[in-house]
């Protein structure tokens, strides 16, 4: 095998793919309800063909790989962190705060008792609070530090390592303490206090679905002969909230009609609504017939980045009342995403501008209606390249400023930079969304390939010091790593179930975003059977996403005072 050390030595672009697609395919494979993810699995792979020796990414693929992806983890990040900032979701912060406290004091512990260097101990934070990200950001505190290329090497090589060890376990613990031991613990059956909540929400009782679905629109056509004498109006309001008239034909003519149209025996009506709410429309309105020529119309979909300071933040029933029911006219809220998770579309949910609502109806209803609540999405546009690169200069140049305190010089550098810089911008364009537009699955591949190309960087360089630095610490790191995810998360859930005494399903989505644990938080909706954690999980996450990258520096200058 002589001739493929050659090859992927000589050929080190190729190593990056390689370890890409095996790793991202191990992250893929389900143990029980564990999986890996491509990252990690990528940074095992790393580790293991780096053992060959002499395999290494340019350092300027590394630094671009790891600018873009935590200047658009700060992009998607900084619309919810900034609408989080209020009284109602800021009492969430309290899990972020235990999180911050509590892996820093378990990282002093464990660099004090075990001797941990800078590298091993900004590892270990990373991979037992599961946060990718702090690798990044220590790696690149540590090659600031002023110590010889060959010692910085060292150290940088046992982030990933450590960080591959405490991941798997911190994995593994937040996983099975949130969906599993926590409801057992609290003595309650996560599934029938998920079910409560979404009725309390606003969901009927056979709507505990495991996730929102589009709702069921439909157009029928019903001939008037009960409703004859009526007007559009009245109707329309027999129907209910859920159904709109969208077409009048009388004589085998389309009549331009209003809401004060009186209706005549024998005109055919066109209404469009959910499918519960059509279902008495042969008794109200009169039978239903087949549809005639000039009946057709097209529903449509549209995305909208919501920006509307008059009614957000504001619960969908709020918006109801405060949205004048002829401006949102035939228009059907569909979905509510915030930061790449979809909510619960239920009265009691809480939309936030920054957040993405899918609306549904006729073209001339949502054409009208979607300048009120936001920025419709130009599914033709990707991304907005000058923004983000714009945005990526300013994050680099932050991180090039530095501050001196008494003999310690103290920088953001270009983690801590490019993650401001993304939250700014990201800000920016929920503020004013006709410009910067990053689509969210761009963001996405964007994030998670330059993740994943920093992390294979980091294994690959990793894969030489693995065996010595597993052999110095061997059971203490997993460990440790354990202690790093469970400790914080108990505290919080004793914090959020007797303190908060929030309901359950809140309580462990609280606990499984302080982590940004997307396997924890897929894992208990699958055992709550709905959606209800994602609505303390998303405001949880949002502010742990950009405190925790934080924290890969302040680890590094406090493993280096303690060592």
């Amino acid at each position: 095998m002589e001739w493929v050390k050659d090859l992927l030595q000589s050929t080190p672009e190729l190593a990056l793919f390689l370890c890409l697609a095996v790793g991202f395919g191990i992250g893929r494979v389900k143990v029980w309800k564990l999986s890996l993810g491509g990252v990690a699995g990528t940074l095992i792979v790393a580790i293991l063909v780096g053992m060959v020796g002499g395999i290494t990414l340019n350092s300027q693929v590394q630094n671009i790989a790891f600018a873009l992806f935590i200047f658009t983890l700060g992009y998607m990040s900084g619309p919810s962190f900034f609408a989080s900032l209020n009284r109602r979701s800021l009492r969430y912060g309290v899990f972020t705060a235990v999180e911050v406290v509590t892996v820093l004091a378990v990282t002093a512990a464990a660099t004090l008792l075990l001797g941990l260097d800078q590298g091993t101990a900004a590892g270990l934070m990373a991979g037992g609070a599961t946060e990718s990200a702090v690798v990044g950001t220590a790696t690149d505190a540590i090659g600031r530090l002023p110590l010889s290329d060959d010692r910085i090497a060292t150290l940088q090589a046992n982030v990933g390592t450590a960080y591959s060890i405490s991941y798997i376990c911190g994995l593994i613990t937040i996983v099975l303490l949130t969906s599993q031991f926590a409801p057992m613990l609290m003595g309650v059956n996560l599934r029938d206090e998920a079910a409560k909540l979404w009725r309390k929400l606003g969901g009927g009782a056979g709507d505990e679905t495991a996730a929102p679905a589009l709702p069921g629109l439909v157009g029928r056509a019903h001939r008037v002969s009960t409703a004859a004498g009526s007007r559009i109006r009245d109707v329309e309001a027999g129907l209910g909230e859920g159904a709109t008239v969208e077409r009048l034909r009388r004589d085998g003519e389309t009549v331009a009609m209003s809401p004060d149209t009186a209706l005549e025996a024998g005109d055919v009506l066109l209404l469009v609504g959910r499918r519960d709410a059509l279902i008495d429309a042969e008794r109200s309105v009169g039978p239903e017939v087949a549809p005639q020529t000039g009946m057709d119309l097209e529903l449509d979909a549209v995305d909208v980045v919501v920006h509307n300071t008059e009614y957000m933040p504001a619960t969908v029933a709020q918006l109801r009342e405060r949205i004048p029911p002829r401006q949102r006219h035939g228009v059907f809220l569909a979905g509510i995403t915030r930061m790449d998770h979809a909510l619960p579309v239920r009265p009691a949910t809480e939309v936030h501008n920054g957040d993405t609502v899918r609306l549904t109806g006729v073209k001339s209803d949502l054409a009208s209606f979607a300048p009120k609540v936001g920025f419709r999405i130009d599914r033709g546009v990707k991304a907005d390249f000058v923004f983000i690169a714009l945005g990526v200069i300013v994050g680099m140049l932050i991180g090039k400023l530095t501050l001196t305190v008494g003999t310690v010089p103290l920088s953001l550098g270009t983690g801590g930079g490019c993650l401001l810089s993304g939250m700014v911008f990201g800000w920016l364009r929920a503020r004013n969304p006709r410009f910067g537009q990053y689509d969210p699955a761009a963001a996405s591949v964007v994030k998670d390939l330059g993740l994943a190309t920093f992390i294979c960087a980091v294994g690959l360089s990793s894969g030489p010091q693995a065996v010595a630095l597993i052999g110095d610490y061997g059971f203490a790191l997993p460990v440790a790593g354990v202690l790093m995810t469970l400790l914080p998360a108990s505290i919080s859930l004793f914090v959020a179930w007797k303190v908060m005494r929030l309901p359950a399903p809140l309580a462990l989505g609280s606990v499984a975003g302080q982590q940004c644990s997307t396997p924890a938080i897929t894992a208990i909706q699958q055992a709550a059977g709905n959606t209800t954690p994602l609505m303390a999980y998303t405001v949880v996450y949002a502010l742990s996403n950009v405190v925790l990258p934080l924290l890969g520096p302040v680890v590094v200058a406090m493993a280096g005072a303690l060592g």
